[in-house]
């Protein structure tokens, strides 16, 4: 009885502070319509910029997340990986680590790359390279490895249709792109055809992944050709618009 009655009691006595309507410059809400005009304190409306930036956030971090899933899912179909991960499961297989590990150490020494193509790092590029590699191995140490051939094509293309929507989550959120991405745009402002600078970075990294036992397969190839249209649909559909700049207060004129 007593639980029922705090939780009954709880949201009126918290309702002034979670978007409570505002009249005549005063607050109402239920839980303290009893106290006068004169005594009703003056609160400020919910700030829309920090719902926003935690919109942002959550959807970053559960953008990452799936894209860890999404590695997961693609290298236990066994497939095939997409092209860094070819190139991270051969390092672990070759060198010891987890997948994830590599994930973690590859992105970092690519961010190094950043320094000479003066590319800003944000809290995205950040998150990136530390919890990609993270989910990704939490996904495989928890997913059950598929043991038909059904089930194997059922993850790989969830692979595909799950990375394809962290990509529009994670870049859609405004944090700043992924240390890869970053690179290739880097070379890019150089004057070089992106699509020329992605080809080339993926197919060196495959090649060296393969040449140390990372699986290529058509999981490889389908990823490749299904990944860049994947993401020209989700990205924009997923992009947070930013709220306008609050205006300066004009000085008054007597």
């Amino acid at each position: 009885m007593l639980l029922m009655l705090a939780l009954l009691v709880a949201p009126a006595l918290l309702a002034p502070r979670f978007g409570a309507d505002s009249r005549d410059g005063l607050d109402w809400a239920p839980g303290h319509f009893w106290l006068s005009r004169r005594y009703r304190p003056r609160r400020r409306p919910p700030d829309g910029r920090r719902r926003l930036l935690a919109r942002r956030l959550v959807q970053l971090y559960g953008g990452l997340a799936l894209y860890g899933l999404g590695i997961a899912l693609q290298v236990d179909s066994g497939l095939g990986n997409d092209p860094w991960d070819v190139f991270h499961q051969g390092l672990a297989l070759r060198f010891g680590l987890s997948i994830g590990a590599w994930i973690i150490i590859a992105g970092a020494l690519v961010m190094l790359l950043w320094i000479p193509l003066r590319q800003r790092p944000g809290l995205g590029t950040v998150s990136n390279v530390i919890f990609v590699g993270l989910f990704a191995d939490l996904f495989l140490a928890v997913l059950p490895d598929p043991e038909v051939t059904a089930a194997r094509w059922a993850y790989l293309i969830a692979a595909i249709l799950v990375g394809g929507f962290a990509t529009g989550c994670y870049i859609g959120a405004g944090f700043g792109p992924g240390p890869r991405d970053g690179l290739m745009t880097g070379l890019a402002a150089r004057g070089h055809s992106i699509r020329v600078v992605r080809t080339g970075i993926e197919l060196a990294v495959v090649t060296v992944g393969w040449l140390l036992g990372g699986t290529v397969g058509i999981g490889t190839l389908l990823y490749a050709v299904t990944i860049g249209p994947l993401a020209h649909v989700f990205i924009p559909a997923l992009e947070i618009k930013r709220l306008p700049a609050p205006e300066a207060p004009q000085p008054s004129r007597a």
